[in-house]
């Protein structure tokens, strides 16, 4: 009767175990994406050159504990049969160490999460505990998780244990924030960096494991859910075990991840792009909102935006690249002729307005509406024309505005690109009657002071080394000191002040002394013929150190008597 009372009752069902913990690796066999860390421990093993202190580093779900938990059964496997007598990097998995190793029940394998003990008094337990020798295992290992957590005072304690622990202990550290960890901490480890895992890897890991869960999973359904990952096989494991909850049967198909993740289409992003840089506002808004209405996210439809202009940005300087989209797609093949059509200036704007558009939909209160408002401003910033476009026109064609029908004339340049570009040359208008007469640079300079324009004249007088001055046409050598705008600006004055239209260009050689320098130059030949005088000589005699500072001539007053002549 009792027989037949345990048979109606039947077995408990066991707990069910998220797909991250069912199939989390049990020996180095099973973990993929790290084939550097498992070649460098292999060779470790087999030489018996095993470090006392690991330090496993990377992004989150790489396989940072697990990697822990695998050298622990390493170091501790005694083999089937019980008679290993050396660590080995293929744990038998068989063992009671091993077994309980991997249950989280072996006391000589402690585990601890810093995040949550990261005072001194924690690592005191430790400093305690690795004077005894192992209950039962080989080695007795302290498996320390989120390391960085530790406070400093907690770092320094286990500072002298950690360089010269006893021969039967053995550390292992897991961080995210490898520069969290000191400097003094690092030196005492072998630091291992695990790699965030492989597209193709991690895509073919999620196959096997759809297989065994006798579910089937479409290959696009797949890429989306390995780009979502970001190269973590936990994260991956985790949306798969909500796509066979999210789908209906034993098939996912690509739309079912889209939906669950709110993500778009990508044909239907590279229609939003193109629009947006075709500066087609109103049709890129309604397709925005019909993505939206369908149940895609915002903040997902920015970052589809952004691996858009990345994508499209390395096929113009590497026509190879594979990325957003699938090589052999039809939207690759859109993308590439897309990528033809845009310069590489116009996406690098792209990328910085919906960079910050990106942070600013994050942050919104309605995400939708500061995505609209982050499109909008590049639907506008399309229409611009290049910011070194406009650079290179003020530079050639100097300051002055010119008119909505004014062509803007080509400025070829000259040398090394310094101050010897030349300005557009014009054909010089006939003289008017009644224009100005410009005999040479003094005039020049008059006119420029008479309209109001000291800047320019002082930069006539000072910058300009004259080699031809004829009615409406210039040509100078500008000074190491002249604004590169300067031909720029006396083409357009000398047009303002004079109605004629004047073609004014530079050279990089030849040329005469500017205003300046000859004013100087007749200073100095006037003082030089002063100090022939005798009596000028005489009195410099007379007083050593004195010079001249400038001669003046004295003109004869109306009231000043003549002097008298005298007769030898």
């Amino acid at each position: 009767m009792a027989n037949d009372l345990s048979l109606d009752l039947g077995e408990e069902p066991k707990p069910y175990l998220v797909l991250a913990r069912k199939y989390r690796p049990s020996d180095f066999t099973g973990l993929i994406g790290q084939e550097a860390l498992v070649r460098t421990l292999s060779n470790a093993f087999a030489t018996g050159r095993i470090a006392h202190a690991f330090m496993l580093t990377g992004v989150r779900g790489v396989g940072k504990t697990t990697t822990a938990r695998i050298i622990a059964r390493a170091l501790n496997c005694i083999g089937p049969d019980g008679k290993g007598a050396q660590p080995t990097i293929h744990p038998c998995g068989v063992c009671d160490p091993c077994v309980t190793i991997a249950e989280s029940r072996n006391v000589d394998v402690q585990e601890m999460d810093a995040a949550s003990r990261t005072g001194i008094d924690d690592v005191r337990e430790i400093i305690e505990g690795v004077r005894y020798a192992p209950a039962g295992a080989r080695y007795k290992v302290y498996i320390i998780d989120e390391v960085h957590m530790l406070s400093k005072q907690a770092f320094n304690g286990l500072l002298k244990t950690l360089e010269e622990p006893p021969p039967h202990v053995k550390f292992i550290f897991a961080t995210t924030e490898i520069r969290k960890v000191p400097v003094t901490v690092l030196s005492r480890c072998q630091r291992f960096d695990l790699r965030r895992i492989d597209s193709a890897a991690l895509s073919a890991y999620l196959g096997d494991i759809a297989q065994k869960e006798n579910v089937q999973v479409e290959d696009g359904a797949l890429s989306l859910i390995v780009r979502a990952a970001e190269g973590s096989a936990r994260d991956a494991l985790s949306l798969l075990d909500q796509a066979i909850a999210h789908g209906e049967g034993n098939v996912i198909a690509a739309q079912t991840i889209r939906e669950m993740l709110g993500l778009a289409d990508r044909g239907q992003i590279l229609d939003l792009f193109e629009k947006l840089m075709a500066g087609q506002i109103a049709d890129a808004l309604t397709g925005l909102g019909s993505l939206y209405d369908a149940g895609a996210d915002p903040l997902a439809m920015m970052q589809d935006l952004l691996e858009i202009t990345h994508f499209l940005t390395r096929l113009k300087v590497a026509p190879a690249s594979q990325g957003f989209f699938d090589g052999g797609s039809a939207e690759a093949k859109r993308a590439s002729e897309l990528a033809a059509k845009l310069p590489v200036s116009a996406l690098t704007r792209a990328w910085q307005i919906l960079l910050k558009g990106l942070f600013e939909v994050r942050d919104a209160n309605r995400p939708i509406l500061a995505c609209e408002m982050a499109l909008i401003r590049l639907a506008y910033a399309s229409e611009l024309p290049p910011a070194d476009k406009l650079v290179r026109d003020i530079l050639d064609n100097g300051a002055a505005p010119r008119g909505p029908s004014s062509p803007a004339p080509s400025a070829p340049r000259g040398g090394s690109g310094g101050p010897s570009a030349t300005a557009p040359r014009l054909n010089p208008s006939p003289q008017p009657e009644g224009a100005p007469v410009m005999k040479g640079l003094e005039d020049i300079a008059l006119l420029a002071a008479k309209n109001h324009a000291p800047v320019l004249k002082v930069h006539i007088e000072n910058d300009v080394h004259l080699v031809r001055l004829e009615p409406g046409r210039l040509e100078f050598r500008p000074s190491s000191r002249a604004p590169r705008t300067l031909a720029g600006d006396l083409q357009q004055k000398l047009r303002d002040w004079t109605g004629v239209r004047w073609s004014v260009s530079v050279t990089s050689e030849g040329g005469a002394p500017t205003l300046a320098e000859q004013k100087k130059n007749a200073k100095a030949a006037r003082i030089e013929g002063v100090l022939q005088a005798p009596m000028v000589r005489a009195v410099l005699d007379r007083f050593p150190g004195a010079e001249i500072v400038a001669v003046r001539d004295i003109e004869p007053t109306e009231s000043a008597a003549p002097m008298p002549e005298t007769e030898d």
